[in-house]
Formats: C-alpha cells, sequence, structure tokens
C-alpha cells in the first residue's frame, strides 16, 4: 500500500469530520460512500462529536457520547448538524445535536463534556492477544479475494483506508463458523495525526462502529454480507475515559452478551498497548434474518 494515498485517506477523514459553518450552532458535513448503501454509521457519529465541541470551549473534553440511528442517510448528500445547548455548568457541558438530510432527522446525538480532574482510579484488563505486527490487515485480505467482491462495491472496499484495522479473530465472510461472541481487532489511523486531542477522540468515534454489530452474529454463523440478512445499527455510545493517540495501535475488544427479538446487543473496551483502558463502547442493532427458517440458535 502507497503510504502517500493512505496519508491522502486520513487527511480525507479529517477534512470530512471538521465541518463547515453555515450559522450560529448550525454545521454542514460532507458525506461518503463507502460502499454499504446508505452512510457509514461512524460518519454521523464523528460528525455531530465535532459539531457538539465547536460549541464548546477548550477546557471541557468529550467524555460521554449516545447516539440514535433514526433512518438510512444518502452518501449522494451532505448533513446538515443543528446543536443545542442543553447546559453549562461549571465541570460539564451537554449538548444535543440533530443530523439532518432532506428536512428530515437521520440521526440524534446527546454528548457531554467534562473538564479535566483529579480522582478515583480503577479499570479491567486487557486481554492477553496476539500484537498487531503479527496480523494481517482487513484491506489486505480484501485486496487478496478482491475476486469474490461484489462488482459494484469492489473498487470501494479495496481501496486506502484512513485506519487501519488488523482483526485478532476474523471470520470467513463468505464461509462463516459458528462461534463464541467475542470479537478482537487492533486499529489506528493509518497516518500522523495532529497534537489535538479532539481530532483523535473523533476519528476513535468514526473508527469504533467499524465491525463492532457483526460481533453479535458469531454465535449464529452469519455475518452482515448474508443476502438473508437485514444489519443495522440502531444506536451507538461512546466513553472516553482516559488520554490517548489513535496514531498509536488500540486494541478494540469487543463481545455481544445478548440477542434478541432480531436484535443483536454489543460492548466493546479499547486498550492502548501499555494496556491502559482509554475508551469504551456500546450498541444495539437490527439482525433480523429474513431466510425461510427462524434462526433462534
Amino acid at each position: 500500500m502507497d503510504k502517500d494515498s493512505k496519508n491522502s485517506a486520513l487527511e480525507k477523514l479529517i477534512l470530512l469530520l471538521k465541518l463547515e459553518k453555515i450559522e450560529e450552532n448550525i454545521f454542514r458535513g460532507k458525506s461518503e460512500d463507502l460502499g454499504f448503501g446508505s452512510i457509514f454509521g461512524g460518519q454521523v457519529f464523528g460528525q455531530s462529536l465535532s459539531a457538539a465541541a465547536k460549541t464548546i470551549g477548550k477546557e471541557k473534553q468529550a467524555h460521554s457520547v449516545h447516539g440514535y440511528f433514526l433512518r438510512p442517510g444518502n452518501p449522494e448528500l451532505p448533513v446538515i448538524y443543528k446543536v443545542k445547548n442543553l447546559r453549562d455548568g461549571r465541570s460539564f457541558s451537554t449538548r444535543q445535536v440533530k443530523a439532518i438530510q432532506k428536512g428530515k432527522i437521520i440521526f440524534s446525538m446527546t454528548a457531554s463534556f467534562h473538564i479535566e480532574e483529579n480522582g478515583f482510579e480503577h479499570q479491567s484488563s486487557m486481554p492477553d492477544l496476539p500484537v498487531p505486527e503479527n496480523l494481517v490487515s482487513d484491506l489486505e485480505y480484501l485486496r487478496k479475494i478482491k475476486d469474490k467482491l461484489p462488482e459494484p462495491i469492489r473498487k470501494k472496499l479495496i481501496r486506502d483506508k484512513p485506519v487501519e484495522i488488523r482483526q485478532v479473530n476474523p471470520v470467513d465472510p463468505f464461509k462463516p463458523e459458528k462461534k463464541e461472541p467475542f470479537k478482537y481487532a487492533w486499529l489506528k489511523a493509518s497516518g500522523i495525526l495532529p497534537k489535538d486531542p479532539l481530532i483523535h477522540k473523533l476519528i476513535l468515534a468514526y473508527a469504533s462502529d467499524f465491525g463492532f454489530l457483526p460481533t453479535s452474529l458469531y454465535p449464529h454463523g452469519q455475518t452482515f454480507w448474508g443476502p438473508e440478512m437485514a444489519v443495522a445499527s440502531l444506536d451507538h455510545s461512546i466513553w472516553f475515559h482516559r488520554k490517548f493517540k489513535m496514531d498509536q495501535w488500540l486494541l478494540y475488544s469487543m463481545e455481544s452478551p445478548s440477542a434478541s427479538g432480531s436484535r443483536g446487543f454489543n460492548r466493546g473496551q479499547i486498550f492502548n498497548k501499555d494496556g491502559v483502558l482509554v475508551a469504551s463502547t456500546a450498541q444495539e442493532g437490527l439482525i433480523r434474518y429474513k431466510g425461510s427458517k427462524s434462526k433462534k440458535d
């Protein structure tokens, strides 16, 4: 993979997340077509957080972000972000963001920002897993099997990516086997990022939606590639616990403790290479099987 093209992909993502101010507390973001048929959830999640952060002073940083995906977004159209100030306190500030296309809300988010404080400290331990240097990236794998990929979206799937992902326990998308509902992947930006901590948070927020929901399909021998599957994120949350650098390797540890009612629930923990827990995530999504047989296994 060409280094300059990887950096170019990362630069495009940074620009995608910056947004254009068009009125007080109103911003516009461009869209990107990743081949999913609709806007990638991480795009509106990251852009909404970016919009909220633009109305907050530098003394407060995002610590808790919760969003609902209400309608599929059109990747051919820009997205308008309207920010509402819910509260400004001495320690915390809260913002509500509505992402709009053609007059309809496609995504709604609430984000909380907090001043830096010292306090009690504890965290979960990072699982002992293979290091990223010994793993193959998702992009390398897709390029090796490119002839098997659907022709209409092949070019989008194998082009350079702004975030490199290396899975520890990948599933064959064409021959999935039933596995325990645990997924592990290393991820990092594909180049050097500016020092601004907000950029690092925005890109992690964007990337935290990649491959998260399919964890709930592991026990059922299905993937989102399946022609009889309808898979879509319903909500997504992230909590930022500690400082981190998105241009250094982070381990994304994911698990799905429950699936029911055609919905899969997933939660994740994100560690740096030193074992520091830097963020946590949670998501519920639609995992509807449209085949002739009921999938209750």
